[in-house]
């Protein structure tokens, strides 16, 4: 049976999503991503070519400066190298940290598998 306290918890809760701008709720279904974790892949692109793949991304950050918080021109996260390019983590390929910068033509998609 439902509690009454958690069916008004619930209805505050959605009320009050509904009042956020598309910025706010865009934030908070972020961090809920964050936070739920994702199965990322990122593909780096050379014209039209894949040159770099990494899978079991959980997220892509925005870097931000040290003394003026302002966001840097560069995205980062951890990955496993897919280094023989063929989708999967195989043996021997390891979890690294990677950056991209702005000008670098990339996907960063959702792992469907």
């Amino acid at each position: 049976m439902i509690k009454a306290g958690a069916v008004c918890a619930a209805v505050l809760g959605l009320g009050l999503l509904t009042a956020c701008t598309q910025e706010q709720q865009n934030q908070i279904k972020r961090d809920i991503q964050n936070w739920t974790g994702t199965n990322g892949v990122l593909e780096v692109y050379a014209g039209d070519k894949v040159v770099k793949r990494f899978l079991k991304i959980d997220k892509l950050s925005t870097a931000l400066g040290t003394s003026d918080n302002l966001p840097r021109a560069y995205r980062y996260g951890y990955g496993v190298l897919d280094q023989n390019l063929n989708g999967q983590a195989d043996a021997g390929e390891k979890r690294v940290y990677f950056e991209i910068g702005e000008y670098t033509h990339y996907v960063f998609f959702e792992n469907p598998n």
